[in-house]
């Protein structure tokens, strides 16, 4: 286990700043450039200033202080807490009120770790930031590309497709090559204090909690109709924001006379008159799609051949299969894609990011995806 060979030279005095989350992905992370005879140092980043308890960012700085005391470094610490809240968190809320799904770790990636972290470091001397993500960076002609992890159920490429080039370039990933599994057996052996830590599930920074509780003390109530594809009330929700395509749990709508006992699906939300379409049928056609627009496009590393429009995977949503797909341009940052097979509610707001084999393109924010047809249906 060893950090990607393309990340850094071997034995440099120069600094290398590690995100240390109080988890044991960066612990590890920071372990193996030390063994690669590397200057490392730590950042713990406290970007949510809430006392409420579900937070656990003071436990995870005791966590984190106390893997920077058994590997002998020097740990910082930084907020950037009103940046989280202005340009990640307030932008999360306003997408949800416009009826859209927004993926606040993407912005996170974009933003904090990537951005205001990199910055952060540059200030100290660091020459480059490390992290526990799963992920690959490979030198090509032009500067580095970004390729999935060699543990694919870890792979969080989804997650970095929309990260500035710069920053790439800055970035070191030393569990490339490393399964979780050995993760967990390296931090075993060196008896770092977090090794049994359970992975963190929860919107970045905020952690994990219940959601439409949390929601609910930022978001007024919009309370509105529950309908099925006949237009049959079903029930009352709390408001649009609260659901996402695709969504069966926390419906409240279970034992509808003359319905069958099968679950219910969101399958469409309309915002104007906040109406939550479900559906028992999981291959209706508003749970599909062959035909994403998207926006905000990310193109992720350098194209000595220019952006390719064939032969590329789409995903549109973490962990979900790859989809073989084409993609037409609609303008310099708007595309059509066209999938060869249905994708699973792909929703408006969140990201589709592409992919050339194993290496992660970049992608675009979801704006519209058209319902399948029935000859489209008969791919599944």
């Amino acid at each position: 286990m060893s950090p990607d060979p393309s990340c850094a030279t071997e034995g440099t005095e120069d600094l290398i700043l590690v995100g240390l989350s109080g988890g044991v992905d960066s612990a590890v992370a920071a372990h193996l450039l030390l063994a690669e005879g590397h200057r490392v140092e730590g950042v713990f980043m406290d970007n949510w200033d809430s006392d409420d308890p579900w937070c656990t960012a003071a436990e995870d700085l005791e966590d984190a202080r106390r893997v920077a005391e058994r590997l002998g470094i020097t740990l910082h610490y930084a907020s950037f807490a009103d940046e989280y809240r202005t340009e990640v968190f307030a932008d999360f809320l306003a997408g949800l009120r416009a009826g859209l799904t927004p993926n606040p770790d993407v912005a996170c990636n974009r933003t904090i770790k990537f951005g205001l972290l990199h910055r952060y470091a540059r200030r100290l001397g660091a020459v480059a930031v490390a992290t526990g993500h799963y992920a690959r960076r490979v030198e090509i002609s032009g500067g580095p590309c970004l390729h999935r992890a060699r543990d694919l159920e870890k792979d969080q490429t989804y997650f970095l497709h929309a990260v500035g080039n710069e920053a790439l370039a800055m970035s070191l990933f030393p569990l490339a090559e490393t399964s979780k599994s050995e993760v967990r057996r390296l931090a075993r052996r060196l008896a770092f204090p977090n090794h049994a830590k359970k992975d963190s599930t929860g919107i970045c920074f905020i952690g994990e909690r219940p959601f439409a509780a949390f929601l609910s003390a930022h978001l007024p109530p919009e309370p509105g109709p529950i309908r099925d594809e006949k237009g049959r009330l079903l029930g009352e929700h709390r408001g649009v924001a609260f659901y996402t395509l695709g969504q069966r749990r926390g419906l409240g709508i279970g034992g509808q006379r003359g319905a069958a006992e099968a679950p219910w699906y969101v399958c469409a939300k309309d915002p104007a008159t906040r109406t939550l379409l479900v559906t028992q049928d999981p291959h209706h056609p508003r749970l599909w799609s062959r035909t994403v627009e998207i926006d905000e496009i990310h193109r992720l590393g350098p194209f000595p051949e220019g952006f390719p429009e064939s032969g590329l995977g789409a995903v549109a949503r973490y962990r979900q299969p790859e989809v073989p797909c084409s993609l037409t341009f609609s303008g310099p940052t708007t595309a059509i894609v066209r999938t060869e097979r249905p994708l699973y509610a792909p929703t408006p707001g969140q990201a589709l990011v592409l992919y050339q084999g194993s290496r992660c393109l970049g992608g675009g924010r979801i704006v519209r995806a058209h319902p399948a047809t029935g000859q489209e249906l008969s791919d599944l």
